[in-house]
């Protein structure tokens, strides 16, 4: 967690990188930073310096500017989506309560810092972190909740009404069958009072 921010931050990769030059190899550290507020705000950033904490400082301070909203259901996503960046696929599915973020890499740090509770995802390709936390998102860019669905295709999805429990049905006939009984004495008994 950082001093400053009521994000929490996760390193997912740093890389060292080194440039040719004509008296040698000028090394860097290029670093992916992955931050959230555990309620469904999450952001990536990517950071390049001569030093790792530079780079690290660099990354987290473009992963809290460029923050997204993830729609969640119950704690999990809403559908089965598929994400991609270069050769990299990430699958997200929705998962029951109580399995869990069944995650690795940079797809784990992604839905945790999100506050994503359960959640089954699966990772295609190459694996390059920095690939996989862009498909990652690539793929929650493409998540959308029915209200989203419903508004963009212009239906208004009514809720359908519960069906009558069996029992209620039969005491309703039951009251009913008294209830005609009850008439038909009542009028025995003014024919027989007529004569």
């Amino acid at each position: 967690m950082n001093r400053d921010s009521e994000f929490a931050e996760t390193v997912v990769h740093i890389n060292r990188v080194a440039k040719v030059v004509k008296g040698g190899k000028n090394f860097s550290f290029s670093a992916v930073v992955v931050a959230g507020d555990g309620s469904g705000k999450v952001g990536y950033g990517t950071g390049k310096a001569r030093e790792v904490p530079p780079a690290i400082q660099k990354a987290s301070e473009q992963a809290r500017k460029e923050m997204i909203k993830i729609p969640l259901v119950s704690g999990t996503v809403p559908h089965l989506v598929w994400g991609r960046w270069g050769a990299t696929r990430v699958l997200l599915r929705p998962a029951s309560p109580g399995t869990g973020v069944i995650a690795g890499g940079g797809v784990r740090a992604v839905m945790e810092s999100a506050g994503v509770a359960d959640v089954l995802t699966k990772i295609v390709g190459s694996r390059n972190p920095f690939n996989v936390v862009r498909a990652t998102f690539d793929a929650i860019d493409r998540l959308m909740t029915a209200g989203q669905v419903q508004r963009l295709r212009g239906v208004d999805m009514k809720a359908p009404e519960a069906p009558e429990a069996p029992e209620a049905a039969e005491a309703a006939a039951e009251t009913e069958n008294a209830e005609e009984a009850g008439e038909s004495a009542e009028a025995a008994v003014a024919e027989g009072d007529d004569s």
